[in-house]
């Protein structure tokens, strides 16, 4: 028998002036508190101490190709939506030891270097990223063999979502079904304004830490007027994929020439996929010592993207950047259902924004599917 659903309590509202009591909450429970910052020019997640370490009053302003920071009088300390980095450095590491191998009179000796990893909260989750993370849980978790690294890294996190109120011209996330509202998968979700932030509680951990503060029952009237902020995020956004057409669509236009044309654009410099909550990627490296006894075996982030990913026993079975590209997309949006049961992309636009040449997936994907619908009609 299935669990009954955590029913959550009512939501309250935090103010600005008393975000720092959540913040303290978290640092009593001895948990590190990360949150959104800006470093060298972005937003990413760093150690936060106090509400003052947060983004207060920037904008991010994201096109294709293109990413800029501007400060503004307004006080919010979320009006910023998302940097380069998703949760996923935060549970698949970008580079870490698997095993360390050292040899013995008799033999070898292999011991896993389980990380040792200290609760985290996570303040400013965006509802694509948690959906990321959704993702990736399925690759790394729910198979036969789940990974232990990602597994104690992801059960040492706490996230503290925010609703997304404001979209940039690169998310696509309504048409993906992964936002702008968190639906699920967080411990706490906000909802900001001018005056502060409706705060709502997930699971059965995140209501434990909203009982710990004296704050008032938010009003109905906030709540309806975050649902309808939340609602015109959504209707915002100008980008979008047609799921429906989803996985047949790709396959069908496999020697389509808008392969041979994207990839006169392309740099193939992983950008797209360093930047995706979802690519999992990698390769594995032996790392020996200089007496040549010891050696660590070393799992690194990877990219489809590389000259040498496709290379397997004297043949490079994707060695344009064509094959490249074709591969990656219709694996994200296609056979990535057919493997995983679901979409590989959660309409971030982290790739549109950051790929140098300013290539839009909604964009090829759209083009590439009309023309399939032109030639069969």
């Amino acid at each position: 028998m299935n669990p009954d659903p955590y029913v959550p309590p009512p939501p309250v509202f935090l103010p600005h002036t008393a975000f720092d009591q959540l913040i303290h909450t978290f640092k009593q429970k001895k948990y590190r508190v990360l949150g959104p910052t800006i470093k060298e020019g972005a937003v990413m997640y760093e150690d936060i101490s106090t509400s003052k370490d947060l983004p207060i009053g920037w904008k991010d302003h994201q096109t294709p190709g293109q990413y800029r920071l501007t400060k503004t009088s307004s006080q919010r300390f979320f009006d910023i939506v998302h940097g380069p980095e998703s949760l996923k450095r935060q549970t698949f590491a970008p580079r870490e030891t698997l095993l360390t191998i050292e040899k013995k009179k008799k033999g070898l000796s292999v011991t896993p270097q389980i990380p040792q990893v200290e609760p985290t909260a996570i303040v400013g989750v965006r509802s694509c990223d948690i959906a990321g993370l959704q993702i990736q849980d399925r690759i790394f978790l729910q198979d036969v063999f789940p990974d232990p690294y990602y597994q104690h890294r992801r059960e040492n996190l706490f996230l503290i979502a925010v609703n997304c109120t404001r979209a940039h011209e690169t998310c696509f996330c309504a048409s993906m079904n992964t936002g702008p509202k968190v639906q699920s998968g967080y411990d706490l979700v906000l909802t900001e304004s001018d005056e502060g932030c409706v705060m709502e509680a997930g699971s059965q951990r995140g209501q434990e830490i909203l009982e710990t503060m004296s704050l008032e029952r938010a009003t109905q009237d906030r709540l309806k007027e975050d649902e309808e902020r939340i609602q015109t995020c959504a209707t915002s956004q100008t980008r979008s994929i047609d799921q429906t057409a989803l996985p047949q669509a790709l396959y069908d236009v496999h020697d389509h020439p808008r392969w041979d044309e994207v990839a006169t654009r392309c740099l193939a410099c992983t950008n797209c996929t360093m930047v995706c909550p979802t690519c999992f990627c990698h390769k594995v490296e032996e790392t020996p010592n200089l007496s040549w006894d010891q050696s660590e075996h070393v799992r690194v982030w990877d990219s489809c993207f590389t000259s040498d990913h496709g290379y397997i026993h004297g043949k490079n079975f994707r060695p344009t950047i064509k094959d490249r590209y074709r591969m990656w997309l219709t694996h994200k949006l296609a056979s990535w259902i057919d493997q995983f049961g679901s979409s590989g992309c959660v309409g971030c636009g982290r790739c549109i924004t950051w790929g140098p040449a300013g290539i839009d997936i909604t964009e090829e994907f759209n083009v590439l599917v009309a023309t399939k619908e032109q030639s069969t009609s």
